[in-house]
């Protein structure tokens, strides 16, 4: 069902801070900014590296506000990961499959994710604690 670990979801207080960080420390370039106003945040994706499944990328999240999820998060349990997304072929497919085994989805149906893909979140308690992302990426 997984293709690859599409990115890392880390919410931090300054965006701009942190690609600054992360383009020096790890050499990694910005290949997307998004404002994305339904999730309440500012973002920027950087390229890890590609592989047979497509691309991996860090995806640096700011709060828009304080009482939007990443804010919630950052005030409870400060900077750091925030969630992890997994790559799959069809995320309808995937959600119908993984709910039918009784974990239990964030998202009723796919939204708008980074980059043009398609997105649905899984209920960390159901998976060990972790906020889980399904990511399918745009078609060409």
């Amino acid at each position: 069902m997984f293709m690859r670990i599409d990115h890392i979801g880390i919410a931090c207080h300054d965006l701009e801070e942190k690609i600054a960080l992360f383009s020096s420390t790890f050499d990694l370039t910005v290949v997307a900014r998004e404002v994305n106003e339904e999730q309440g945040v500012k973002e920027a994706m950087l390229h890890v590296a590609d592989g047979e499944g497509g691309g991996s990328y860090i995806q640096l999240l700011e709060p828009l506000s304080p009482d939007s999820p990443v804010g919630r998060f950052l005030a409870k349990r400060g900077e750091g990961v925030h969630h992890v997304a997994f790559g799959v072929p069809d995320v309808e497919r995937a959600m119908a499959e993984i709910g039918g085994k009784g974990v239990r989805l964030l998202d009723e149906r796919p939204r708008h994710g980074s980059m043009g893909s398609q997105i649905a979140f899984l209920h960390p308690k159901d998976v060990g604690g972790m906020l889980t992302e399904l990511v399918q990426a745009p078609t060409p």
